[in-house]
């Protein structure tokens, strides 16, 4: 229970969209390093792939999403914790965590994190500049475990493509964008998607494929019919990624030409810089569009009694 005022108030399950919108403003109000993203951050955690457990539970201006991984159902994670800045210092955000646990624990979890739930996630970890959230993970026995980061790219950078293009089609390449989802009303633009999704799965894994569906903007490199590389932005708001490239055509400069085109689409769409999420390849980032190392964070787990 958290008490406001003479008031006990009950964690709660959300109890439908009203609710939810409700934590949506939560989340715009407390998540001050994420630009407004809050509610389209609770919006995608509340479409998460089919079949996956989760929940969002709420409390006067707080509420906490949790989810169970996919890959191993002992894991569960701490999605998304927001308190609402006017509320702060009354024990919502502990109380909201141990009804996390507590969800988890029903849901057969043995391991709290805080850590991203790939493919549908808010951050890979706790950003260190929350610095309150990461304290009261500490507090409540979250040992940290890893240390993941991402990228920033300037979109006022040149980001144009024009001759890269030719010297591709030289080589018998061309690049496409894929089929929003405001565009795919026809069957042939659908299976546009599809076929760079199914491309995805093959190379990759599911997580990713999901990512690709589910992205705001898909471009793809072919060859003779061939799809040879893909890069994607949106699934997670906002964010670039993923990426990926077929061996046989590594070397030829398809994912530069690819995350160009993908950065252009973020900066038409009125973004003035991208995350490049959960990066792995610094230097190629770094090289390619001046990205830099920017957001850092930590994972955290604990053992569930």
């Amino acid at each position: 229970m958290a008490h406001v005022g003479d008031t006990v108030t009950p964690v709660r399950e959300a109890s439908g969209s009203e609710e939810l919108r409700d934590a949506a403003e939560v989340a715009r109000a407390a998540l001050t390093l994420d630009s407004g993203e809050g509610p389209a951050l609770v919006d995608r955690l509340a479409n998460p792939p089919a079949g996956r457990r989760w929940t969002a539970l709420v409390i006067d201006g707080g509420v906490v999403m949790a989810s169970v991984s996919a890959k191993d159902p002992a894991i569960g994670h701490i999605d998304l914790l927001a308190v609402h800045p006017e509320v702060r210092g009354r024990g919502h955000g502990r109380e909201l965590v141990r009804a996390a646990e507590e969800w988890l624990r029903s849901a057969g979890a043995r391991q709290a994190r805080f850590a991203g739930n790939p493919p549908c996630y808010a951050w890979p970890g706790i950003d260190v500049r929350y610095t309150a959230a990461a304290c009261l993970a500490e507090s409540l026995g979250y040992e940290r475990y890893h240390v993941a980061w991402n990228m920033t790219a300037d979109l006022g950078a040149d980001l144009s493509v024009e001759e890269e293009p030719a010297r591709l089609a030289e080589a018998g390449v061309s690049v496409h964008a894929a089929a929003t989802d405001r565009d795919l009303a026809t069957d042939r633009k659908r299976a546009d998607r599809e076929r760079v999704v199914a491309f995805v799965r093959e190379h990759w894994n599911e997580n990713w494929a999901w990512e690709a569906a589910n992205a705001a903007g898909l471009h793809y490199a072919e060859r003779d019919g061939r799809i040879l590389g893909f890069a994607a932005w949106g699934a997670r708001p906002a964010w670039f990624g993923p990426m990926g490239t077929a061996p046989e055509a590594r070397g030829l400069g398809v994912g530069g030409v690819l995350l160009r085109r993908c950065l252009a689409e973020m900066r038409a769409a009125g973004l003035s810089s991208a995350q490049i999420g959960w990066v792995g390849p610094l230097r190629f980032y770094s090289r390619a569009v001046g990205a830099r190392a920017e957001r850092v964070f930590w994972l955290y787990r604990r053992d569930l009694a």
